[in-house]
């Protein structure tokens, strides 16, 4: 089934995440159909790991989640650089494979909804790395997203944020949705600010990638060092 007619019929259904379930459940542990599955952690995410080395200890070491994980190869990435990590989709059949390739559970692999979080996870994190979930997801909930991974932030704690991006509000068919600068801004509307931004061209589609870093600054006096 082509990925658009699958999550179409979600759509349809007001169920606009049911639809990963099901793709990896017909995926049968193959990750060729995963159209977004590598093996490896995304280029971005460990670049920032090289230039941001966390301070750690044994009993305290900063936490992290990565939303939306798929098969945990980031959040492996991020296990092995120190970070205490919850990783979290909400495919079960997701989270049993992330298991089953890492059985040795540095992370902590969990089934969960993006827009029903567990309360106990709102201001927990030192950092959120969020890698193309956002723009998996249709338009009409986009602020309820955006709000709920702004929500996991402790204070100063940072966001990382990998996504399509399009320098218009010209609306898109997908998915997957671009977001827009006025989705971008939607995270400073959640008291964050904008640490730095880079933008390049995709690779194979008309439209860039932009890695952007957020900073849940505690201070009313901290300054924006955006680019």
């Amino acid at each position: 089934m082509e990925i658009d007619n699958l999550v179409n019929q979600y759509l349809d259904k007001n169920d606009p995440s049911g639809w990963f379930e099901v793709l990896y459940t017909q995926a049968n542990h193959d990750p060729t159909q995963v159209p977004w599955a590598t093996l490896e952690p995304t280029p971005q995410l460990i670049q920032w790991l090289q230039k941001n080395k966390p301070s750690t200890s044994i009993n305290n070491k900063p936490r992290a989640v990565v939303v939306g994980c798929g098969l945990g190869d980031d959040a492996q990435a991020l296990a092995n650089s120190g970070y205490d990590v919850t990783a979290f989709d909400i495919s079960t059949t997701a989270i049993n494979w992330c298991e089953q390739r890492f059985p040795d559970f540095l992370v902590n692999y969990l089934t969960a909804d993006l827009l029903a979080l567990p309360q106990d996870w709102q201001g927990k994190f030192d950092f959120v790395w969020e890698c193309r979930t956002i723009q998996a997801l249709p338009l009409n909930i986009r602020g309820k997203v955006i709000s709920a991974i702004a929500s996991l932030l402790k204070p100063n704690g940072k966001l990382l944020l990998l996504t399509h991006f399009q320098d218009n509000e010209k609306e898109l068919s997908g998915p997957p949705w671009a977001l827009s600068p006025k989705d971008l801004e939607k995270f400073i509307q959640q008291g964050l600010r904008e640490k730095y931004r880079t933008t390049t061209p995709h690779n194979s589609k008309p439209i860039n990638i932009a890695c952007v870093e957020y900073v849940n600054y505690y201070s009313d006096n901290s300054t924006t060092t955006g680019a």
